[in-house]
């Protein structure tokens, strides 16, 4: 229909398809790391039997991977698919999980200023716990090598931690040829060495504590991570403090839309009402439309069909005035400039 003039509320479309590519980056690379941990799993004849995901004894860095990855394809789907098809149930699910996941970070960060003693325990205990699996994965066993070697350190707080792994402990009854030695990765690195000596380690605790500095990093791995904490205080705070606000101002932009989305739908509902109301108050036959001096039907109506339509009318009249009336006070003023319709005959 002609003569539309109404300007009603539009949906932004620069926070639509920011929101909506910003968000197909993190479905797609939640998708690549739940791919990669299935794979891993794959590979290891995880998939194949179910439960021997609960036998390893410590940490299977595969777990990482599908952590993420799942907690990034949830958020990257609901915030893409919300934005691009106007969903604000999946754009509230987006904002409602997001903020949580700010939350945890919130809490994690404040509990682990508290606690700095416990937590200090509970990563002596992890670690512990990780050194007893060494040989039962090799993910994991590659993720403790990584560590040794990035922070030059061996064990939780010294190389005897290597004592409670039953291939590297110093007792007579263990027929290892690992037998009171350490990993590779304990090892200082000779820069003269093009190919890692993963042998160096060997019967190394059995020498003198004085002699041992000379052959691997005695120092073990959670006063080196505190060390490097310190060190790198000033990275680590800025990288919270980024994600911090990239989560809220993503919370804060499909809010936005949501708002935007819902007065555009509002604004629809007025304008279909007005417009609804309008008709059927100049519907032919009912009292209104004669008072307008329209001539009557062809068929003229009875008395008693013209009484029934007319109290069929009237309620419904009634009833649009009356959803018209709970609409926000600033639905019912603006603008509806549409000419009301004319009938000829």
């Amino acid at each position: 229909m002609s003569g539309n003039h109404y300007q009603g509320h539009e949906v932004s479309c620069c926070i639509k398809y920011f929101i909506f590519g910003f968000n197909i980056l993190f479905w797609l690379l939640g998708m690549a790391l739940v791919g990669i941990g299935l794979w891993a799993w794959s590979e290891k004849g995880v998939l194949s039997n179910i439960s021997s995901i609960t036998d390893l004894g410590g940490l299977d860095p595969v777990w990482l991977f599908m952590v993420v990855g799942g907690v990034m394809f949830i958020l990257g789907f609901a915030g893409c698919i919300g934005a691009l098809r106007e969903n604000t149930f999946l754009l509230k699910f987006f904002s409602v999980f997001l903020g949580i996941i700010f939350f945890l970070e919130l809490t994690t960060g404040v509990l682990a200023f508290v606690f700095k003693d416990w937590i200090k325990d509970q990563l002596n205990l992890f670690i512990n716990n990780n050194i007893r699996a060494y040989r039962d994965d090799i993910d994991l066993q590659n993720l403790i090598d990584f560590t040794q070697e990035y922070w030059e350190c061996c064990g939780a707080f010294g190389a005897d931690d290597w004592n409670m792994n039953i291939y590297f402990n110093c007792t007579d009854g263990n027929p290892s040829r690992e037998k009171c030695g350490v990993p590779f990765s304990c090892c200082t690195k000779d820069p003269a060495e093009d190919v890692i000596n993963t042998q160096c380690g060997y019967d190394i605790r059995a020498k003198p504590d004085s002699e041992q500095k000379d052959y691997i990093n005695v120092k073990g791995c959670v006063p080196q991570f505190e060390k490097w904490l310190q060190d790198n205080l000033t990275l680590v705070a800025g990288i919270f403090i980024g994600v911090a606000l990239l989560q809220i101002f993503g919370i804060c932009l499909a809010q936005n839309l949501v708002s935007d989305i819902e007065a555009v739908r509002a604004s629809c509902f007025c304008q279909s009402s007005h417009h609804m109301l309008n008709l059927l108050w100049l519907t032919p036959h009912s009292p209104s439309f004669m008072l307008q001096g329209a001539p009557p039907s062809v068929h003229a109506p009875t008395p008693s069909s013209l009484q029934q339509e007319s109290s069929v009318l009237l309620q419904m009249k009634l009833s649009l005035a009356l959803m018209l009336s709970v609409l926000p006070a600033r639905r019912k003023t603006e603008d509806f400039t549409e000419p009301a319709p004319s009938y000829e005959h």
